[in-house]
């Protein structure tokens, strides 16, 4: 099950990814940064059993994703944060200070 949106949004300082993952808690997630790859996981398992006078009734409920992105190297992999909150996670990706600063180059049109 892939979470439904995905933004990426990139800010002077970083880039900020949000992922709609509802109906999961904070302790269900993975955020892992290996090598230049990020990727986010997250799994949620439910058991639901009901005891009737003659039957006994069990649902299980099983939610996961794997999403991964390559990143730029512009970022500052050991800096990277995440919390999540209202049913959005949102991955936290800090710029290196050169990047930051190099952000505006002027071209010179000849």
């Amino acid at each position: 099950k892939t979470p439904a949106l995905v933004n990426i949004k990139d800010h002077k300082d970083g880039y900020k990814i949000e992922v709609a993952a509802p109906g999961f808690k904070k302790e269900d997630f993975s955020v892992r940064v290996e090598g230049n790859v990020l990727t986010l996981s997250a799994e949620t398992k439910q058991e639901t059993e009901t005891n009737e006078e003659k039957y006994t009734r069990k649902e299980f409920n099983f939610s996961s994703f794997t999403r991964s992105f390559t990143l730029p190297r512009t970022v500052e992999a050991a800096k990277v944060s995440a919390t999540y909150e209202n049913g959005i996670l949102l991955v936290t990706l800090p710029k290196k200070e050169e990047a930051k600063q190099a952000a505006t180059i002027d071209i010179k049109i000849s």
